[in-house]
């Protein structure tokens, strides 16, 4: 049995959660995006399995709140030369800001779809990257493709470049999440969670989920369609592994790939299955992050999973909530998490 080690008490009875939360929150104010400065988050707590997570995560941290009221965040992003956090909110169509003792504040709306009446509800941008140049890139749900914000990131705006929008004249199903190599190579997931009636929907193009590799001379490559639902994805330091979450209830995993010198990956191995947890806690394997040591953060059901790099689990911080991503600032010594209505923070050893 692990021996849990807690450094709030709460316990959460966690109910199933099978999707992504995609509907949005009723009467709830766009600026309502308090506090101003970090609160204890008293609904979660931070649990070990091993003492060596004391290593990674200081005894003495806690769960902070430092943005609530959303609909459901996503795609953090630390912007190092700016100190600000970016994240956005998928059903609102919007991509918000937060600096250090201030409010989070409105910083591009739209960021995914860019017409009138998406009939779903997951219309707005996902993940968000910065590319070699700092200049911000995004998976955007509603406009199904991957996309290069054209002007600086303090001056926001609404016009983009496409730098892919289909597979062999097939237009992508939702670009959810990516990362990309130190080469300027990026990788990236395709479920099918943007598109208003997911599988069943009419405009749906391709017959799977995919794994893509989109080089910097702009050549596109499918890594892999064996997964159903393709999500968050992340390298090991040395970027010789590739970490790819899967999304699905009826098969809640983590999978690595051996990373092959020409970028393709090889035949990939089960890190971690929390299928067993799907019907007892909050949210599905998601978003996930990779530090310098190779642990994982990989946000799935309970809150946040810390992995070591041979996959195993030294401990989660628990949120209570279906936790979608998670973001380091520069030096790693804080952890930035997306959980529903809610954006939280834990500091880290760097």
């Amino acid at each position: 049995m692990k021996k849990i080690i807690c450094l709030s008490i709460l316990v959460v009875n966690a109910v199933l959660f099978v999707q992504c939360k995609t509907e949005k929150k009723e009467n709830l104010d766009t600026d309502q995006t308090k506090p101003d400065v970090a609160v204890i988050f008293k609904e979660g707590e931070i649990e070990a399995y091993d003492e060596s997570l004391w290593l990674i995560i200081p005894k003495e941290s806690k769960i902070e709140v430092i943005a609530e009221g959303h609909d459901w965040t996503e795609g953090p992003l630390w912007l190092p030369d700016q100190e600000m956090l970016l994240y956005t909110d998928i059903p609102r169509n919007a991509i918000y800001s937060w600096k250090e003792g201030e409010e989070a504040k409105l910083y591009l709306q739209p960021s995914g779809f860019m017409g009138e009446n998406f009939e779903g509800s997951e219309p707005g941008a996902n993940g968000l990257l910065l590319n070699a140049e700092g200049k911000l890139v995004l998976c955007q749900h509603g406009a199904r493709q991957i996309a290069l914000m054209k002007t600086p990131i303090l001056e926001p705006s609404a016009d983009f470049v496409t730098l892919a929008s289909n597979f062999e004249g097939k237009k992508f199903n939702s670009p959810n999440d990516a990362v990309f190599k130190s080469n300027g190579d990026l990788y990236f997931t395709d479920p099918p969670y943007g598109l208003p009636q997911q599988m069943d929907d009419p405009n749906k193009e391709l017959d799977y989920q995919g794994v893509y590799r989109l080089s910097q001379e702009g050549e596109l490559t499918l890594l892999t369609n064996e997964f159903t639902r393709p999500n968050g994805i992340a390298f090991s330091p040395d970027e010789k592994k590739l970490y790819v979450a899967n999304s699905d209830p009826e098969l809640a995993i983590w999978k690595v790939f051996e990373v092959m010198e020409d970028g393709s990956i090889g035949n990939g191995k089960a890190f971690f299955d929390a299928t067993d947890l799907v019907s007892r806690e909050k949210g599905l394997p998601d978003g996930l992050k990779v530090d310098n040591q190779g642990n994982l953060f990989a946000t799935g059901p309970g809150g946040v999973f810390i992995f070591s790099p041979e996959g195993k689990e030294l401990g989660k911080i628990k949120t209570g909530q279906a936790t979608s991503n998670c973001a380091f600032n520069k030096d790693k010594s804080m952890l930035y998490i997306t959980a529903d209505s809610y954006v939280l923070r834990v500091p880290l050893r760097s």
